[in-house]
């Protein structure tokens, strides 16, 4: 059975910084695309970053230069590390995992970010 649990969602101020983690089990991060979604109220869920098996990675323009996904395969996590914060950064977050330019097969629960003042 495929578990994603995200951890780290907080309120932070404005210019703020923040790391999700996202901790598998069930699957192998390393060999999987492992992403980060995230959905505004009102808004559809958006893709932020994805990682694939060979370390490639993958930004929406709207985080690009601020946040950085990365992985630790001994502890078969996955991270977003988000500087810079935004008011407009505000959404839930969701972990995801599957196949590199498809529709994630798994996903997590999410955690809720909120940046404000």
């Amino acid at each position: 059975q495929v578990q994603l649990v995200e951890s780290g969602g907080d309120l932070v101020q404005p210019g703020g910084s923040l790391r999700l983690s996202c901790a598998a089990s069930g699957i192998i991060v390393s060999r999987n695309a492992m992403g980060w979604y995230r959905q505004a109220p009102g808004k559809e869920r958006e893709l932020v970053a994805v990682i694939s098996s060979l370390l490639h990675t993958n930004y929406a323009r709207s985080v690009e230069g601020r946040f950085a996904i990365s992985r630790d395969s001994a502890r078969n996590t996955v991270y977003l590390q988000m500087n810079s914060l935004k008011p407009e950064d505000t959404a839930v977050y969701y972990c995801s995992a599957g196949s590199w330019g498809r529709t994630p097969d798994y996903w997590g629960q999410g955690t809720q970010v909120t940046v404000s003042s």
